[in-house]
């Protein structure tokens, strides 16, 4: 309250986001080791023996909310930046460290000329029901 009575007005509200900016969470880092690796769609999934991040105090909160989300299912890059609430810039460094921890793996979707041909799977399928 100030002097007058009057509530003081706050330089930020609700809607402001986070107060801590993104740049801080990834101690000025704007890219990782294993960073190539980790496209929109790339998939992260908790390591089994990842145990309990609480109880690394290495660790920030964001990299514990990573581990736990990826220990309940495995996610997608996008999908950890959506429910995290945080550029994908950052998502994607704070895997990285994840991911030099051990404690969580990344794996790519199968490129589309890596996948069979369509032919030769209706091929296939006739063959099979031949039988």
């Amino acid at each position: 309250m100030s002097e007058a009575g009057q509530e003081t007005p706050h330089w930020f509200d609700g809607d402001a986001g986070p107060v801590v900016r993104p740049y801080a969470m990834t101690r000025g880092r704007t890219s990782s080791v294993g960073q190539h690796r980790l496209d929109l769609i790339a998939v992260v999934a908790a390591q089994p023996h990842a145990g309990d991040p609480e109880a690394d105090r290495t660790l920030s909160p964001e990299h514990v909310d990573i581990v736990g989300l990826c220990r309940d299912a495995p996610q997608s890059v996008a999908e950890l930046a959506a429910e995290l609430d945080l550029p994908v810039g950052v998502v994607r460094v704070l895997i990285g460290d994840l991911v030099e921890e051990d404690l969580v793996r990344v794996t790519r979707p199968v490129p589309p000329a890596e996948l069979p041909d369509e032919d030769i799977l209706r091929d296939v399928i006739s063959g099979l029901r031949a039988l």
